[in-house]
């Protein structure tokens, strides 16, 4: 029999199932997907990177016009996701390595965010941004027991606070950017293991229980009672989220998702320097091996803190290519993917995914795609 999903607490925030939808740029999760997931009863996120991208407000001649253009483009978009759902619990993703991070952290707190989530980076400043809004729950995302210790040992120092939750981050199957998996079959580096350590450095030398929500690989209430089962409190799910009506990204690129099968999952280098884990396509087969001049290696936006691509003009140019695959170029731009595919065959509203997600497993069998149980090969 599987359990019952009970509510989750994330600071001073109960959502009704413990189901984060996962944040995907640039423009995969904005506003309409956010809304619809916090009304169904998860956690909305909005994936702040490259919000301005295509805003009239960014002139790529004038000087920091990106990040006024980002901020403002954040704004709409949570205005937006807040007129589809009133009361639902809504999350702004936010990179600690893009150089509008802070500001954006303080723009999200300000324009009423209930967390603040971040990724590829250690936000060893965020409780700072966020100090006039203590109702902001602080959420940062980590891979491992070292990352959760800087972590909270620098925030009881300087702020006198800790996390609200952390996001784990299964290395071998999140979607995106991910941490090197070379000790992936070493002792105590499982996704089991990670939790088990986490859990014990909570309870036994903070003397706190932590929300503990583990992302990467997840699309069924199979692997969500799996999770649960070892320890964590929460899923994050990102890939699974694409394929919904309600989801940003044109139809193109939640067709080609659809169509995905395991041996289609491959890694990519990146211009943050981490490999990233996406669809096999044209651009990803140009990007890794590195024998193509047609990539897009001029920055458009100054964006990052280290960019490959502005400081040494090798690989490319993240946001355009990103954003090129949500606008529907799904060949020649980069579609981002976890490693677990082939969940579904069909287009479904959030609402129905939702249903799906927090039913007893044995009722949703017949969704399951048989293909998705194959072993995956990453490249």
């Amino acid at each position: 029999m599987t359990s019952i999903l009970h509510p989750l607490r994330i600071g001073k925030h109960i959502v009704q199932y413990p189901i984060v939808q996962g944040a995907m740029a640039v423009g995969v999760s904005g506003a309409k997907l956010a809304g619809a997931v916090a009304n169904a009863g998860g956690v909305g996120v909005i994936a702040s990177l490259g919000l301005g991208l295509h805003s009239p407000d960014f002139h790529q001649r004038k000087r920091n016009s990106f990040f006024a253009a980002n901020r403002l483009a954040l704004i709409d978009e949570l205005t937006k996701a807040r007129n589809i759902s009133p009361d639902g619990v809504m999350a702004v993703n936010i990179l600690v390595a893009t150089k509008d991070y802070p500001v954006l952290a303080q723009t999200a707190a300000a324009q009423g965010a209930n967390l603040i989530i971040t990724g590829a980076g250690v936000p060893v400043c965020l409780p700072e941004y966020t100090a006039d809004y203590p109702d902001v729950a602080l959420v940062p995302s980590v891979s491992n027991l070292f990352s959760a210790q800087l972590i909270c040992q620098t925030w009881q120092r300087q702020y006198n606070r800790l996390p609200d939750a952390l996001i784990v981050e299964n290395c071998q199957q999140v979607g995106g950017h991910f941490s090197q998996c070379e000790d992936v079959n070493s002792p105590g580096f499982s996704i089991e293991s990670v939790i088990f350590q986490l859990r014990q450095y909570c309870e036994e030398q903070l003397g706190v229980k932590i929300p503990l929500i583990v992302a990467g690989g997840i699309g069924d209430r199979t692997d969500i009672d799996k999770m649960l089962a070892i320890g964590a409190d929460g899923v994050q799910i990102g890939t699974r989220f694409i394929t919904t009506e309600e989801c940003d990204a044109h139809r193109r690129y939640k067709d080609y998702h659809l169509q995905a099968s395991a041996a289609d999952i491959v890694t990519v280098p990146s211009p943050v320097g981490k490999p990233s884990r996406a669809l096999r396509n044209s651009f990803a087969e140009q990007a890794m091996t590195h024998s193509s001049t047609t990539l897009e290696r001029r920055c458009i936006a100054n964006c990052l803190e280290t960019c490959l691509c502005r400081d040494t003009g090798k690989t490319y140019c993240l946001l355009q290519a990103l954003s090129k695959a949500a606008l529907g170029d799904v060949e020649h731009g980069l579609i981002f993917s976890g490693a677990n595919v082939g969940y579904t065959d069909r287009i479904m509203s959030v609402t129905e995914l939702m249903a799906e997600l927090t039913q007893p497993q044995k009722s949703m069998q017949s969704n399951i795609v048989v293909q998705r149980k194959n072993p995956l090969q990453i490249n």
